[in-house]
């Protein structure tokens, strides 16, 4: 992984990413999902919210290195509690 800059921040945030998919993988097989209406506009599924908020958790970081010069576990962070926000409530 040499030909990237990888920071262990980056490389936490893509190996959550490959765990969620893989337990939400696992979730379906087990409890298949019903479409529900949240505070999103849009009647989603279980995938659906997953999707919303890991796109929106890229966002983030995104902009948080954009923007400013704190800690990027700042940004893991917000996306780690946007994530719970959007999976429970969304």
């Amino acid at each position: 992984m040499q030909w990237m800059a990888w920071t262990l921040p980056t490389a936490i945030f893509f190996s959550l990413v490959v765990l969620m998919l893989a337990g939400m993988t696992v979730a379906q097989i087990l409890y298949p999902t019903v479409e529900r209406r949240g505070f999103l506009p849009i009647k989603t599924t279980r995938g659906d919210r997953l999707f919303i908020s890991l796109l929106t958790s890229a966002y983030i970081h995104i902009f948080w290195i954009a923007f400013t010069d704190l800690n990027l576990w700042w940004a893991t962070g917000i996306s780690l509690l946007w994530l719970v926000v959007v999976m429970r409530w969304g």
